[in-house]
């Protein structure tokens, strides 16, 4: 299965609150204010795939030049640098009826395409323990458990380096 890809845009906001809220516990879902915050103020790093004119996968974050994704980056725009080094995911979801299709796969590699074109270092994120060996997949290393506490959650940090 294939969607278009595209990065968000402000009007995209119920959208991408509604599917984060259903692909996420709420102690660790995004919330309006947060993803409004993300595609007003580095919406470069907001990809989203479209079905017929419905979102059903996203990738969103911040670029950075802190080398470790931390908890304050997920609830203002204080870290971004537009030119960082890192770009740092803070979520991948995918609407529960399109799951296990490839479309965060394709996602994925897009936003790694995408990340390598602007020459940074590589992209970070956190995942729980189930999803490592899918971040291995793309070549992430897994650096341990992470320093979040985001939701009260154990987080793993994965690193994909390009230069």
């Amino acid at each position: 299965m294939q969607g278009m890809i595209r990065h968000g845009n402000i009007n995209d906001l119920d959208a991408v609150t509604e599917l984060e809220r259903r692909c996420f516990p709420a102690a660790e879902a995004a919330d309006r204010k947060a993803f409004e915050c993300r595609l007003m103020t580095y919406h470069e790093c907001f990809w989203v795939t479209e079905k017929d004119k419905h979102i059903i996968c996203i990738i969103n974050g911040m670029t950075a030049n802190q080398k470790d994704l931390c908890d304050e980056m997920y609830e203002g725009s204080g870290a971004y640098a537009p030119d960082g080094k890192w770009l740092m995911i803070f979520g991948v979801a995918t609407l529960p009826e399109y799951q296990h299709k490839g479309l965060a796969s394709q996602l994925m590699e897009y936003v790694i395409e995408e990340t390598k074109k602007q020459k940074r270092f590589g992209i970070v994120l956190t995942c729980k323990e189930v999803l490592i060996p899918f971040y291995e997949r793309f070549g992430f290393i897994s650096e341990g458990i992470s320093h979040s506490e985001h939701g009260g959650a154990v987080w793993y940090q994965m690193r994909l380096i390009f230069f």
